[in-house]
């Protein structure tokens, strides 16, 4: 087994996101010890890189759970035989938009949203199509003093009914060419109460727990206030210095914190095709 260091590069110094490893090897997984230092990376830069890391469906869900127990995807059919992976993928000439393009934090609409999602790419276009990741929790910290103590207690309630309702987003697309398997269902029209801060169960650190696609509105607050204060936050973390900028290679394996970043996909390969697959590792009920 691999009793050295773990070796890295860390990405984007201004934002403290993302952390590439230089000497991962698969059957890595296999050592307590190395799986710890990894995970210990992982919680301060909220993203490890994997480069160069081939992968079957079997070797993803055995590496998966090596950092965890496998999270629950509800509106996307898996890969078949493979109840935890699904594909996120577009096909060269499809007209439908890239999967995941607005800020988001997995579904944050769930109970307990999912502590991690790991993205493992096996076609990756020549332009386009990057991964953009906010840190929540530096955004916080930048916050005036005023403005903390004005939203520490807040709570916000989380649904998938926008994307994910028997009528919303996904349901009522124009282009039907979708490729990616989506399952809208009535069930998306729930709602869950999570805190506006949340503090991570491991690191202690506080951050936005608010998305622009599941943040519905602020409990307690009539629409306008709801809308301008979530508004001015998004906007408010919506700033290069809280941003990685993540491009992508095939065969590479990157996971990341959904309790102190937000995420968006990017196009710009329309005529390539796409195709990545993904876990997602069970969290905690944010407190």
């Amino acid at each position: 087994m691999n009793n050295k260091d773990v070796r890295y590069e860390i990405k984007n110094n201004n934002s403290s996101l993302g952390i590439e490893i230089l000497d991962f090897d698969y059957n890595d997984i296999f050592d307590e010890k190395r799986i710890e230092e990894l995970r210990n990376q992982w919680l301060k830069y909220s993203i490890i890189i994997f480069k160069n890391l081939e992968l079957n469906h079997q070797q993803l869900e055995k590496f998966s759970l090596a950092f965890g127990d496998f999270g629950d995807d509800p509106y996307i059919h898996p890969i078949v035989g493979h109840k935890n992976i699904i594909e996120v993928k577009r096909e060269a000439n499809e007209k439908a938009q890239p999967f995941g393009g607005s800020w988001h934090s997995d579904w944050s609409f769930q109970e307990c949203p999912p502590s991690a999602t790991l993205l493992h790419s096996k076609i990756i276009p020549p332009i386009g199509g990057d991964t953009f990741f906010i840190n929540t929790h530096k955004a916080y910290n930048d916050l005036t003093d005023d403005i903390k103590n004005k939203i520490d207690s807040l709570i916000v309630s989380h649904s998938a009914i926008r994307p994910y309702a028997d009528d919303g987003f996904y349901a009522l697309e124009k282009d039907k060419d979708r490729s990616m398997k989506i399952k809208p269902s009535p069930k998306a029209k729930e709602f869950i109460l999570h805190p506006l801060v949340r503090t991570h169960p491991e690191t202690r650190k506080k951050s936005l727990f608010i998305n622009q696609v599941y943040s519905i509105a602020i409990e307690g607050m009539n629409e306008k206030d709801s809308n301008d204060l979530l508004t001015f936050l998004f906007l408010h973390m919506d700033q290069d210095k809280y941003i990685y900028k993540h491009k992508w290679q095939e065969n590479m394996l990157v996971m990341w914190d959904n309790r102190s970043v937000n995420h968006c996909a990017q196009g710009g390969y329309q005529g390539y095709q796409r195709l990545l697959h993904r876990t997602t590792l069970a969290g905690d009920r944010p407190f």
